[in-house]
């Protein structure tokens, strides 16, 4: 949270609005995070993860109604905010990376069918948290167990 309002102090002084815009939606999403009820005092490094990503795939969303609406100032906001806060998550693997992965998990368990799914599901999860989009993974899963 520190590196954050350090970063929304430069953002401010060099007048980088779709910066600050970005950091500001970060801050906001954690403290919200923290005041909900039954919430702990401190947010752990995989509960921040999280967080990121679910405002990541929010503004996908958007960004993707934008673009159909053809309304691309505002596709546009969309996207600078998910440059920013890409900033803040570890760096992304690609395909071939998440499928070995995948496919050494599916070893571990010993999966056989899509049956196994929801088994290897979980285990990709944890060892994928924060490397790789959770559509990318299920599809993955769903193509290996095929």
């Amino acid at each position: 949270m520190i590196q954050i309002d350090q970063e929304i102090k430069k953002a401010m002084l060099a007048k980088n609005n779709a910066q600050l815009r970005g950091l500001r939606a970060i801050k906001a999403a954690i403290l919200l995070a923290k005041t909900e009820k039954g919430a702990i005092e401190e947010i752990d490094e995989e509960t921040e993860l999280k967080i990121l990503q679910k405002l990541i795939k929010q503004r996908r969303e958007s960004a993707d109604i934008y673009k159909q609406q053809n309304r691309e100032d505002l596709y546009q906001v969309e996207e600078e905010e998910i440059e920013v806060i890409n900033q803040f998550l570890p760096k992304q693997l690609d395909r071939s990376e998440v499928e070995a992965i995948i496919a050494d998990v599916i070893k571990q368990s010993g999966a056989t069918s899509v049956k196994d799914m929801g088994k290897v599901m979980g285990m990709a999860n944890k060892a994928l948290a924060g490397k790789a989009d959770g559509k990318l993974i299920a599809e993955i899963v769903k193509e290996k167990l095929a």
